[in-house]
């Protein structure tokens, strides 16, 4: 089976990596990619993801037997479309079926159909005076959650118990033209759990937990992710059950009713409190960077898993199986990182085209200096895992790893997975 990944960042090396594992995959090839993952896919450095027509002009060159498009915004572009349209198999929703992600909006006319519990929200347009946001403002709180209603990378989103920098972060998200969804917040620990959804078919992957705050303890702005864990020790046994019941089913059947059925990986982000799991968002493509962590752990060969999907098969795959133990990954993160990183710093401890098992490539490009060697190239730089029988001896080998590269500036967290290894975590009674 020949593939072809689109993206460029660690979720598209961890995928483009397993699928290098795959025995029934004959060739890996993603676009535009990084050099980073040179060592284990062909790299197509010239291609826009989000260019339907560039993309297409690839796949018919190449004849893939599978696409899978990584990040959301060719899959809320419609580039999975494009490519259906030319008879290609996707791993990825329609332009319409990716509104979940693409619009919070949408989101929540879908839960509200299906009877899916969430976070009371109130949108305000950009059209809206001070008056009238500070009024809206004034029916949350006492914890504001402040989402721009479009895509944002993760960073969209203000969390904050400080009116002012709530009432500010409206304002921002007006500034460049979008609208804001004001949302009620949720208690409890958050869960990210995957799904491989065909239709009314849905398959969960392990559940992970993300830290989206740039510094240990859960402080400092929002990123895309400073890493994740998987699995969760303090997950209810049926919690994955339950939310795949109470959650993914109930909106997979709602987007069927509704004529945009989901073909592809339904991220489901929850906070799990009292009441049980509750959704805080929704995302149409495997997460970044839980996807490294959870892949690492996936035993059963990812080709066949994809393929099933896109071709319309998964109610017929066998039961996934999974290694046993832990698997931490660990964001290393690019100095001024997330406000304003710094690029062109060269990294030593990972080369160009390396392909090993505990480093994903992310933010970097080819240090024109030292052949084969590495610079910073964005904000989120390389991500490292480590695997172990327990959480804690994972958590020692992702940071036992970190500690053979050297960014120069470069920060990360040092507390990823702590939490749940010291039993700090419990859903709230």
């Amino acid at each position: 089976m020949r593939t072809l990944v689109i993206g460029n960042g660690a979720r598209e090396h961890a995928l483009a990596y397993s699928l290098s594992l795959d025995p029934s995959v004959t060739e890996v090839h993603v676009a535009p990619g990084n050099p980073g993952i040179g060592g284990v896919a062909t790299l197509h450095p010239g291609i826009r993801g989000e260019d339907a027509a560039a993309v297409v002009a690839l796949a018919r060159e190449l004849t893939p037997d599978l696409v899978v498009i990584g990040p959301e915004i060719p899959l809320v572009a419609g580039v999975a479309d494009a490519l259906r349209a030319e008879g290609f198999a996707v791993f990825g929703p329609s332009g319409s079926a990716a509104r979940i992600e693409g619009s919070k909006a949408f989101a929540k006319g879908i839960m509200a159909s299906a009877g899916v519990k969430t976070a009371h929200a109130e949108a305000v347009g950009p059209g809206a005076s001070d008056e009238e946001i500070r009024a809206a403002i004034d029916r949350f709180g006492p914890t504001w959650v402040v989402k721009d209603d479009g895509l944002a990378g993760g960073k969209g989103v203000v969390v904050t118990p400080d009116r002012t920098a709530a009432v500010q972060h409206v304002h921002d998200v007006h500034a460049a033209g979008n609208p804001v969804l004001l949302e009620s917040f949720l208690d409890g620990p958050e869960v990210s759990l995957f799904c491989l959804v065909d239709g009314e078919t849905v398959v969960p992957l392990l559940p992970a937990q993300d830290h989206k705050r740039v510094r240990d303890n859960d402080e400092g702005p929002n990123t895309g992710g400073m890493g994740a864990y998987t699995p969760l020790p303090w997950l209810p046994t049926d919690g994955v059950q339950r939310i795949v019941d109470e959650v993914c089913v109930p909106v997979a059947k709602q987007m069927v009713k509704e004529g945009c059925p989901f073909s592809g990986l339904l991220y489901a982000g929850l906070a799990w409190g009292s009441d049980g799991p509750a959704v805080v968002e929704f995302n149409c493509r495997f997460g970044d960077p839980e996807t490294q962590a959870v892949l690492d752990l996936l035993k059963t060969p990812i080709g066949g898993v994809l393929a099933a999907v896109a071709n319309g098969t998964l109610a017929d795959l066998p039961p996934l199986e999974w290694e046993d133990g832990y698997a931490v990954t660990v964001v290393l993160a690019a100095g001024g990182y997330p406000e304003a990183p710094v690029t062109g710093v060269p990294i030593e401890g990972a080369a160009a085209g390396d392909g090993g098992r505990g480093v994903r490539a992310a933010g970097v490009a080819e240090d024109p200096a030292r052949e084969g060697g590495l610079v910073s190239a964005g904000g989120r730089v390389l991500n490292v895992i480590g695997r172990g029988a327990t959480l804690e001896e994972a958590r020692a080998k992702a940071y036992a790893e970190l500690e053979t590269i050297d960014l120069p500036g470069g920060h990360y967290r040092s507390d990823i997975g702590l939490a749940a290894v010291e039993g700090r975590i419990a859903i709230p009674e």
